[in-house]
């Protein structure tokens, strides 16, 4: 049984048809103070059941209903609870980086798990490490294969780019799916006073042996890969060096996108071509969907 949360109701219906499974349909809302109503509309009793919900924005109100879809599924005496957190909200803060930070991530861990929860899974957390606060089975996905599926159908010659070297393992795994190559852009210190962002000379992912060097990208079709794009202004910034560089295109792509403060607008005027992201988040470009990624996990 499959239960989607308000957050991911279509990427639910999407898992269930790949499963052959049944979908138990919920009955959420809020009272005019502001108070979560959940009821389910099936008996779930004996059940193992899958929940399905993302806590992106708004960020509270998606995780206080996971913890009663959780919580209400335990009480009503569901066998086993697997919680599908497509997108972790809050999973950024996994270290306290300045004194009397709260670890977020660590306590949105906890909650989850203490609601009732058998197993957690997630997609491409921002830090594997988030999953060590668990005491339940963990599992972290990769979108990478349906974005590079995604990827095949609208270039013929691509080039992948990280935009810095913490997504230079997606661009890496990509690349090896679609036989292509990939390198990272990374600042350059000239100067006391003088940065520059430069593409990176990366072993050649194509068995030849060879360095991908700064002009690789001349008359390639580049696709930026990165995990998480918020404000898009990295985006903006790697969409101009790889068009001073001479690609021939610029499409982007990430699994979650936030998109925050006219982002796609932004992104779009810098000259990409196409801006796609995975449904682990509703937003108007989540065209990749991860939904078979998750139902290989769970059968």
């Amino acid at each position: 049984m499959i239960i989607g949360g308000s957050a991911s109701q279509s990427l639910a219906a999407k898992v269930a048809e790949e499963l052959g499974d049944i979908i138990c349909p919920i009955e959420t809302k809020k009272f005019p103070d502001g108070e979560r109503y959940l009821r389910f509309k099936e008996d779930v009793e004996g059940e193992e059941v899958t929940v399905i919900q993302s806590t992106g924005f708004p960020q509270d109100e998606h995780l206080i209903e996971l913890l009663f879809l959780i919580k209400n599924l335990k009480s009503l005496n569901a066998k086993k609870i697997k919680v599908v957190v497509p997108y972790l909200g809050y999973g950024r803060q996994e270290l306290r980086f300045k004194s009397g930070e709260a670890i977020s991530a660590q306590f949105v861990a906890e909650l989850i798990e203490d609601s009732g929860a058998d197993e957690f899974i997630s997609i491409n957390l921002h830090e594997d490490s988030v999953r060590e606060f668990f005491n339940i089975p963990t599992l972290n996905l990769s979108a990478m294969p349906p974005i590079a599926d995604y990827i095949n159908t609208i270039t013929e010659d691509p080039i992948i780019i990280a935009p810095d070297k913490g997504a230079l393992g997606f661009a890496e795994e990509i690349s090896k799916i679609l036989n292509c190559n990939c390198t990272y852009m990374s600042k350059v210190r000239l100067g006391p006073d003088k940065v520059e962002t430069r593409i990176v000379d990366v072993e050649d992912s194509t068995e030849t042996n060879s360095k991908v060097g700064i002009n690789a990208v001349k008359n390639k079709e580049a696709v930026i890969i990165d995990d998480i794009i918020a404000t898009g202004g990295t985006i903006v910034n790697a969409v101009n060096i790889l068009q001073e560089y001479g690609a021939k295109s610029v499409n982007v792509c990430c699994v979650h996108p936030t998109l925050v403060n006219d982002a796609v607008i932004k992104i779009y005027a810098a000259g990409a071509k196409n801006l796609a992201g995975t449904d682990t988040l509703k937003s108007d470009v989540s065209c990749i969907t991860v939904a078979k990624v998750i139902a290989d996990a769970i059968k």
